[in-house]
This record gives structure tokens, sequence and C-alpha cells, in this order.
């Protein structure tokens, strides 16, 4: 890209009366909306995008791969080159040093939150992981890499390119470093917990810094508790509660490897003796508890996205409600449910219902303590529901 100005290479105009969420601030262009494409864009090239009657309103990457087929950097006619990226990274770090507190890792820019469609990154001490979701991003990879190892002055960024939707936009997967080397294993801190984060083999980036405030919210709740801690990964949710004095904590999750992190991070925080772990599938593992009879204190929720569609929300619905189910049918009268989704199909009023039915069958009372979201390192922006995907309902249930 250099320090000239990107080359507008097509123009993309819109259907009749498609072009008010877009003039509203929203960055998506779906293949529906679209009425015809003036030139010959390729993928990650850029375009203008103009209403039915060929007024501007919008500049960004075009796609013929995707059915998103144009992700807006700016509603503004102005030059896409390496000052306009710098001023959206210097913006998104400014927002940084405002929200985040107490920790080594988070999250520096969030794809549409940051107005930077496409582009993750998250940091971990002083390593950047860098994911690139869009043929658009791709095709500026270098020069962002540059750009954000110059303005943070980490000592590596590294390229976390294996995420399967990717192969949505044609791109190939791999990962490297592309500025800098250092260990992939990373020690962070989060609050009063230490915890190493796998950038090279760890979910997403590595971390669930998303997560990170609910956690700490959460924690206060443990003090005394028998816990029971779901879906746990690598156990931050549950070591959070233990140093936060919970009685004893069980994590449940899938996967052993993950199961051997969450003692190794035990370990680490000195709650090795409050912790256990151990591999199973949930819904079995919670209905098997409840006909032994096991009654908990605080039982936490964080299961990974149940529906990946919008057609899949029937399916994810039934899964919320068992799940919550067999949780609550766990928990002692006054005892706490702390209930999770990050599928952003699911809103939280059909999480809200899942939750209300299922406490009702197991003829629960309930009532809302909190009801909380992702971390503000994840800014939502307003235009995007799709941004303001984390959903987390803390619960009394008597």
């Amino acid at each position: 890209m250099g320090t000239s100005p990107e080359a507008i290479t097509g123009r993309v105009r819109l259907r009749r009366n498609r072009e008010d969420r877009i003039a509203s601030g929203y960055l998506w262009a779906f293949e529906g909306e679209i009425e015809r494409v003036d030139g010959d864009p390729g993928p990650g090239d850029l375009v203008d995008v103009v209403t039915h009657r060929g007024r501007f309103c919008g500049r960004g990457y075009f796609n013929p791969r995707s059915k998103i087929r144009v992700r807006i950097l700016t509603h503004r006619d102005e030059p896409i080159d390496e000052p306009f990226l710098a001023r959206r990274l210097q913006s998104a770090m400014a927002l940084r040093a405002r929200v985040v507190d107490g920790t080594s890792a988070y999250r520096l820019v969030f794809g549409e939150g940051d107005l930077l469609p496409g582009l993750i990154v998250d940091r971990y001490g002083d390593v950047l992981v860098m994911q690139i979701l869009t043929a658009g991003m791709e095709r500026h990879r270098d020069r962002l890499a540059t750009l954000l190892h110059d303005l943070t002055g980490v000592a590596a960024v590294y390229l976390r390119n294996d995420a399967r939707s990717r192969d949505l936009e044609g791109l190939p997967l791999y990962q490297q470093f592309a500025r800098g080397a250092a260990p992939t294993q990373i020690e962070i801190h989060e609050g009063p917990a230490r915890f190493v984060v796998d950038i090279a083999r760890g979910q997403k980036t590595g971390w669930f810094c998303d997560q990170r405030e609910n956690r700490q919210a959460v924690a206060p709740f443990a003090a005394g508790a028998r816990v029971l801690d779901v879906f746990c990964y690598t156990g931050a949710f549950g070591i959070h509660a233990a140093l936060a004095g919970a009685g004893s904590v069980l994590g449940l999750d899938a996967s052993e490897e993950a199961v051997a992190a969450a003692r190794a991070h035990a370990d680490v925080n000195g709650v090795g003796e409050q912790c256990a772990y151990r591999a199973a599938d949930a819904f079995d593992e919670l209905r098997r508890m409840h006909r032994a009879g096991e009654q908990y204190d605080l039982i936490i929720l964080d299961p990974p996205a149940f529906a990946r569609s919008r057609h899949a929300v029937p399916q994810a619905l039934a899964g919320y409600k068992e799940i919550n189910l067999s949780a609550i049918r766990l928990l002692r009268a006054e005892g706490f449910l702390v209930s999770c989704s990050c599928s952003w199909h699911v809103d939280e009023q059909m999480l809200w219902t899942a939750i209300l039915e299922a406490a009702q069958d197991a003829g629960r009372d309930l009532r809302l303590v909190e009801f909380r979201s992702q971390a503000r390192d994840h800014p939502a922006l307003g235009a995007m529901p799709e941004t303001r995907y984390l959903k987390c309902f803390i619960l009394q249930m008597f």
C-alpha cells in the first residue's frame, strides 16, 4: 500500500431501498442487497458503494467469493492509505488505554467494533497476535504488522491465520511470526490470577479476553462455595473463584488437553488442592451428577457457540435450555447460576427465555442479579448488533 491511496477498482450499486442500513453505519453489504457491480474488482479490491440513485454511501473491500460482498471501511469519501490505517489503530489503542486495567492480556483491535472489519489483534504481554479474516485485510497484512509493531513497541507480532472462516474468503490457513520472534507460550496475569496462553495451539488467538471482566465479577460469589465450572476450558472462571475463597472447584471440559492446562493453572496459582478437573461431556456428566444427588452453591456455564447460523438457532435454544435445566437441578437453594452464551444469533431475550423455561421445568424460582456482556476491550458498534455477541446472566435460584 505504501503511503499512496489505494486505488478504487469498482463501484457497487445497491438495490432500491437497501441503502438505509449502510447509511446508518452498518459495515456489511450482502450479495442479495447489490443490484450490480461496475468494473471488475477482485477479492480484496477497494470499491465504492453507492445507493440505487448513485449517491456515495461507503468505501470498502470487495470479495466476490463471500456472501458479504463488501466490508465497509468508511462512510466518508476519504483515501484508504497508510495514515488512514494508522489513525484507526491509534484510536483503538487510545480506547484500550482508558478501559483496560489490571491485566497483561486484552483485545487491542476488535474488527468492526474498531471500524477495521476483518482484523482482530490481541495483546499478550510483549506479543501481539493478529488474526486476519478477510481478503482486504490480508492484502495489507505486512503493512498492518509493521504499523502495529511500531505503534505498540512490542517484541513480536504473530499471525494466527488459521480460522476456518478464512475458507469463506478464499484465503489460506497458516500461522507464523510477522515481526520479531518470541515463545508461543506466554504467561499473562488477569487481576490476581496468572495463566499461560498458547498463541499457537489455544482456541481463537489463545485466550478468551472477552470474559475477563465477567470472571472477576463472578469471583465474589464464590467465597466459601462449592463451585462447578462447566465448559471450563483452561480453568479461568474456576481459578478466579478459588482465589476468591471457594471451598472447592470442579471443572468439566470435553478436551483432555484443556483439562491438563487447567490443572497446571490451578497449581501455578496455588489453588491446586481446592481445584479438581475431569474430561467429560457436559450434558451427560451433569445428568449423572444429578442422579448421584450432588449439590453446588455456584455453577458457571460458559459453553462454546451452539448456533453458528440462524438456521441452527432452534436446536441451539434446546441445548441452552437443557444445559441450564441440568445446572439448576444441581444448585442448592439460594445458590448462584452464571449462564453465558457467545452465539450472536441467540440474543439476550432468547437466552433469557430458555433459562426461564428451564427454571420452570425444575420447579425453581430465580432472580436476576446482573446481566453482563463482553469486556470493554470488545466495543460494540451501534449499527451492528453482530458486534454485541456475549451474554452473561448472574442469577440466584430458590
